[in-house]
């Protein structure tokens, strides 16, 4: 809550006041006589700092009366601010890919492809605001594993969920594709977005990528396209049942002319992530680049107060003049 005073200028005649009075009045009330000698036999010492305590507070209440009807007078108002937010949030869509070449442990030590897919487009996730954010998997055929939502928790779960085998073995980027613009293209966004992770060459599906990607453009939907995998080799586990786990190196293929001509048809981007820092590097420029409309506006309502000052001010002289009249009777 802030506060102000309509009138900030009448606050200046509380020093002025102040000083006039007790230039006027003094502290204790006095009697001018000629001869106080016989007065002195009378007066009972306590009695007399009894009485000038009671002059005092007398005058500090009237003092605070007067004070309390200044601020009164300046109008003090208290305020509450307001923020009115108006956004336009971007959907958004992220259909990685499934397909067992995703077990290569390339981007970081013993950790899969998939794995490290999954946990950086979860941190990308987290620092989106206001966007509706969606889930797809494709490996021989594609589906949606969460619609858009802006529950990001429930978008986490979701992620956890996706894993190798959970589809049939192949990589549909068509249809990976497909899947996602009929996630996103009834959303009210002004902006959509699909962002597109695989790390092969598109051998399965009904829908050609570039027929998707027309599609895509036609619906006014941008797709980012990011190849996943090191230059030449990888390695890859194998469970062997009489020998255990052990690991077999196979080269890497990633049609990257396929995932750039689709995101040159829509208007984004292709990418190649080699490592878990170059992933992370590319959905921070992603980000940058889809950036949620935010209008805000900021208003403060006030409200007056002056009505709680003079309430105090007649209370303290309407005490004033009980203690004075009734209570603390003087000489004047």
């Amino acid at each position: 809550m802030t506060l102000r005073f309509f009138s900030p200028w009448i606050l200046l005649l509380i020093p002025i006041i102040l000083y006039l009075y007790n230039r006027k009045y003094p502290v204790f009330a006095t009697i001018k006589f000629s001869d106080i000698r016989y007065f002195k036999r009378l007066i009972d010492k306590k009695k007399s700092n009894s009485g000038k305590n009671k002059i005092r507070i007398l005058q500090y209440i009237r003092i605070i009366a007067i004070v309390l009807l200044i601020v009164a007078l300046a109008r003090p108002q208290g305020g509450v601010s307001f923020k009115e937010i108006n956004t336009h949030g971007v959907d958004i869509v992220i259909s990685i890919d499934v397909s067992s070449s995703m077990l290569g442990e390339d981007l970081r030590p013993k950790t899969s492809r998939l794995q490290v897919a999954k946990e950086v487009a979860l941190d990308f996730i987290k620092k989106r605001r206001n966007d509706r954010i969606g889930l797809t998997a494709f490996a021989r055929r594609a589906y949606t594993q969460c619609p858009l939502t802006l529950d990001y928790n429930i978008l986490k779960s979701f992620m956890d969920m996706m894993k190798i085998g959970m589809i049939e073995d192949g990589t549909a980027i068509g249809s990976g594709v497909a899947v996602s613009l009929a996630r996103i293209k009834k959303g009210k966004a002004k902006s959509k977005v699909v962002i597109l992770l695989t790390d092969g060459v598109n051998n399965a599906g009904n829908i050609n990528p570039l027929t998707a990607a027309n599609l895509a453009k036609s619906l006014g939907i941008k797709i980012y396209t990011i190849g996943l995998g090191t230059d030449g080799y990888a390695l890859y586990p194998y469970d062997d049942q009489f020998f255990g786990r052990r690991y077999v190196k196979q080269k890497v293929e990633i049609d990257e002319e396929l995932l750039e001509k689709i995101a040159d048809i829509t208007g984004g981007f292709y990418f190649r992530a080699k490592d878990e820092d170059s992933l992370r590097n590319i959905y921070d420029h992603i980000n940058k680049l889809e950036k949620s409309e935010i209008k805000s506006k900021e208003y403060t309502l006030y409200s007056e107060l002056y009505h709680y000052f003079l309430y105090v001010a007649l209370l303290m002289i309407f005490l004033e003049i009980i203690l004075s009249c009734f209570v603390w009777i003087k000489i004047p």
